[in-house]
């Protein structure tokens, strides 16, 4: 039961009742010295008053004078304990060890016999053996005295005889209860509330301590620290300094915390620069040759209509990539056109020219196009860059656009260097900003999740590597769901 109550109670209960058990225990030990106390004052008195005894009857015996002996006894004996309740008796003996005279002539009759008899189950020394002093102990308790008396001489001229029952030894509990009472009531009530009193004291650091791990976590270190008590006790000191030295560990993994959080972010923030900086100036480069081709090529009406066409296209794309960077813009968007997927073939031919790759396009539209032209741009812009570069000088590419009632799908195949699943997962789970490609494809995965359709490797290509991007032929895809 103790050691479920808190530690600050524990220690101030335990010390009051260590107090009152060493009070109990204190008044029982002097309870048992007073009991051999009283039965050694007990023997000292009965020493004393057979001494008395032999030498006052030694004149009597020898005038043979039965009836002042008598007198003698009757004045002594109440020196004896236990004599004025029957429990104790005195007697002279003769020097034949007969009686004389006793204190209880009914027990003790003048003239029987009495030393070398057995009396109430105890045996007595006879006369002749009996020379010198004797206290014969009894099972019981009680004890026989039996002292010579002799002459100036040195003759036995008889006994002083004293019997002592054991109830005469026995401590008196009942008048020790009331004082050891008193005595455990005012050490109770001295000792407890000091007790109590160097407990909190003892306590007070423990629990201060305690309160501070508490607080660990949701209040500042430095705070914490002012509020650790400080202790001359070596153990509460060594609490204190591991308490401390926990906190400062949790102060220098929160600094680490918040570093690795801020180096995340700035991650994050360069991570969408660069994929935003990508989108922005893929069309971007094929608005300024389309300028160039203006510029040069412009007094051609053909030409300029194109220019000017391929120019509002690119424009509205870049705004609305833009305008899908801000949390609360609705992006009003057009469907996609074919004219969509010429100007991205008109963009990427810089890329074409210099790195000398062929590019060949199918298209297979069997129903009206509602997919999103911005996004779907950005998509086709992308895989074309990407399978440009993976094919390499002197390489071939083919893109193949296909349109269904139910799904929107963009292939771009190359003979270059095979791509596996696994290869492209890496590339678009990149940290790394810095690279186009895998910045770009990271894009397509996005629009794909977002649209709900899907963006991989086909395995069954048997020749280089071939991506296709589809998503569901629909106006809506704010709800579409994942195939």
């Amino acid at each position: 039961m103790l050691s479920r109550l808190p530690y600050r109670v524990q220690i101030p209960l335990g010390l009051s009742l260590a107090v009152v058990v060493a009070a109990l225990l204190v008044t029982a030990v002097a309870a048992q010295i007073f009991a051999r106390t009283a039965r050694a004052d007990t023997l000292a008195t009965v020493d004393r008053a057979a001494q008395l005894l032999s030498a006052q009857s030694l004149p009597l015996l020898a005038a043979d004078d039965t009836w002042r002996v008598f007198a003698l006894l009757r004045n002594t004996v109440a020196l004896i304990p236990g004599a004025t309740t029957g429990q104790a008796r005195v007697a002279v003996l003769d020097s034949e060890g007969r009686v004389f005279a006793s204190s209880a002539p009914q027990l003790m009759p003048t003239a029987r016999p009495w030393l070398g008899q057995t009396i109430d189950g105890h045996a007595l020394p006879g006369a002749s053996e009996a020379r010198q002093r004797q206290r014969i102990e009894r099972a019981e308790g009680g004890i026989a005295l039996l002292e010579p008396i002799r002459s100036e001489d040195g003759q036995v001229l008889g006994f002083t005889y004293i019997e002592v029952d054991a109830p005469v030894f026995a401590a008196n509990w009942a008048a020790l209860t009331e004082p050891a009472l008193i005595g455990v009531g005012l050490a109770a009530f001295l000792l407890l509330p000091a007790g109590w009193w160097i407990g909190q004291r003892m306590t007070a650091p423990v629990l201060k301590v305690a309160q501070v791990i508490e607080r660990i976590g949701r209040v500042e270190p430095s705070e914490l620290r002012r509020q650790l008590p400080r202790t001359q006790d070596p153990e509460l000191g060594r609490i204190g300094e591991a308490v401390e030295r926990l906190i400062s560990e949790l102060q220098v993994r929160q600094q680490a915390e918040r570093r690795a959080l801020s180096a995340e972010r700035m991650a994050a923030v360069g991570r969408i620069t660069a994929a935003v900086a990508h989108e922005i100036n893929n069309p971007l480069g094929g608005l300024l040759t389309a300028t160039q081709t203006l510029r040069v090529h412009g007094a051609s009406e053909e030409t300029r209509r194109r220019a000017l066409d391929l120019l509002q296209r690119g424009l509205h794309q870049i705004q609305t990539t833009v305008a899908a960077l801000l949390p609360q813009a609705r992006v009003e968007d057009r469907p996609l056109e074919i004219e969509d997927f010429t100007d991205v073939v008109t963009l990427v031919q810089p890329d074409l020219a210099r790195c000398q790759v062929a590019l060949t396009t199918a298209t297979e539209v069997d129903s009206a196009l509602r997919a999103p032209s911005a996004a779907l741009r950005q998509v086709m812009l992308n895989m074309l860059l990407n399978g440009i570069s993976a094919a390499g000088a002197g390489g071939a590419v083919h893109a193949h656009l296909h349109a269904d009632a139910d799904r929107f799908s963009f292939s771009v195949a190359h003979a270059g260097k095979a791509l596996s699943h696994v290869a492209l997962e890496a590339i678009v789970t990149a940290e790394s900003g810095d690279d186009p490609r895998g910045v770009g494809l990271w894009v397509c995965r996005e629009i794909a999740t977002q649209y709900g359709g899907g963006f991989d490797v086909d395995h069954q290509h048997q020749q280089g590597t071939r991506l296709v991007f589809w998503i569901p032929n629909r106006e809506s895809h704010e709800d579409a769901p994942a195939d």
